[in-house]
């Protein structure tokens, strides 16, 4: 089974932490009496929460997916988890102007009890960070490929720096494999590789011996999380094999269901706010607040996308171009409002109509896509969902301002349109959520 999990990682240290409260508490007992834990375990719970909460959003998690992250770096991020779950909890008790008995919110208390969990998180990353790095833990998945190929698949592994590269063995080499005690455990075969019956054989008796066979695309699913249009062959997938293609299925009438009643309550609550920034943006330039562009919906169908308007208003006939960063045509308003993608809420205007889906592939301007079909494999595939407002390429990858950058976006939508459900949309709505409040978009 090929290795490298990044979501059960995170499953399991977060779990980890949590079951730390408990030893962490007994020993913050012993040394301040009061009894932490049995007085209120409900309240202890709750402090695991928030502090999982924050850990996750000030990226006390991500550090499992870098083993080579420096010491110091690692600590920065378990000491700022831990004081922003300190404050939180100050606030928290002044909001429900908690009673001197609730020892929990006690100021000595919190520093210990903190300052256990933090080293127990400390010791606990480094433990699996150490697992995951040891030599003879965990071998080197093996690639099968021609000496052709085997630069793209480096270039393509290099770009995302958490995974190590598989070992590349070109065909002529697997003999030498089956012969020797090697730590082969795990053998993937790239697509359209040929192989001549004899180096057939050898592959079929090095199965035998117990070596997992997979492919290069559940190679890349497994250790990229994102699937490279330039290494799928050009028959892969087809539109009857999606999960999305049921139109009967439950999971997709639940997201249509959850995408109208989720903009409506959002459209509700952030009423206020768009008339504020409505008005600031009026009053920047006198230009209008709203734009309105073409972009490509499901099967290519256009439609018009609705934003706030963050750049300056101007009438221009040249052509379709990307935004870049330091971008001088960004207003001032627009400077605020992008890193928070407070100018896309008017797109749930375009949920709501069913043009777009609150989680899905981004939605690109007609004009640039011709070159990018022309310059990237498979790229119409990404028109097979509806697009959506936030997306795994979103969450995974940076703003695209090149066909370069728009070829590692797509590989992260045809991963998403492989594996659609109903959870990964979940997933990708909390990781939207984290960058709102981080305010990392562009």
């Amino acid at each position: 089974m090929l290795r490298q999990r990044p979501r059960q990682q995170l499953l399991i240290c977060a779990l980890l932490d949590l079951a730390g409260l408990l030893p962490v508490a007994l020993l913050t007992d012993r040394l301040r009496p009061g009894a932490v834990l049995l007085q209120n375990p409900g309240g202890l719970l709750l402090i695991g929460l928030i502090y999982l909460l924050l850990g996750w959003l000030l990226g006390s998690y991500t550090v499992l997916r870098w083993p080579g992250l420096r010491a110091w770096l690692l600590v920065q991020r378990l000491v700022l988890s831990a004081g922003a779950t300190a404050l939180a909890l100050v606030l928290l008790g002044w909001l429900v102007d908690a009673p001197e008995r609730v020892t929990l919110l006690h100021r000595g208390t919190m520093v210990l009890l903190l300052g256990f969990q933090m080293l127990w998180s400390l010791g606990l990353r480094l433990l699996m960070r150490g697992i995951g790095a040891a030599p003879g833990t965990a071998p080197p998945q093996s690639l099968l490929v021609s000496r052709q190929a085997g630069e793209q698949v480096r270039r393509e592994w290099q770009r995302t720096p958490y995974v190590s590269e598989p070992r590349l063995l070109p065909p002529g080499l697997l003999n030498r494999e089956l012969n020797r005690r090697s730590r082969l455990r795990e053998l993937a075969v790239a697509p359209g590789l040929e192989l001549d019956p004899e180096q057939q054989r050898l592959l079929d008796r090095l199965e035998r011996r117990g070596v997992a066979l997979a492919s290069l695309e559940q190679l890349a699913e497994q250790q990229l999380q994102r699937l490279p249009p330039a290494l799928l062959p050009h028959d892969w997938l087809e539109y009857a094999q999606l999960p999305w293609s049921n139109d009967f299925s439950f999971q997709r009438k639940l997201k249509r269901v959850a995408d109208v009643a989720v903009a409506l309550v959002l459209l509700v609550l952030t009423a206020p706010l768009l008339l504020l920034v409505a008005l600031a943006i009026r009053l920047e330039d006198g230009g209008p607040v709203v734009y309105v562009q073409e972009r490509s919906g499901w099967m290519g169908e256009p439609f018009q996308l609705i934003k706030l308007r963050t750049m300056q208003h101007r009438r221009t006939d040249g052509p379709a171009c990307w935004t870049v960063p330091g971008d001088q045509r960004i207003t001032r308003v627009g400077r605020l409002l992008r890193p928070s993608r407070l100018d896309e809420l008017p797109q749930l205007l375009n949920v709501l109509r069913g043009e777009m889906s609150l989680i899905g592939p981004r939605p690109e301007r007609p004009e640039l896509e011709v070159r990018l079909e022309q310059a990237i494999p498979h790229y119409r595939k990404r028109h097979w969902m509806p697009p959506g407002l936030s997306g795994w390429a979103q969450v995974c990858a940076p703003y695209a301002a090149s066909v370069e950058e728009a070829e590692l976006k797509l590989s992260y939508d045809l991963y998403y349109l492989r594996h659609w459900s109903t959870a990964l949309d979940l997933l990708i709505l909390a990781k939207t959520i984290k960058t709102v409040l981080k305010g990392a978009g562009r």
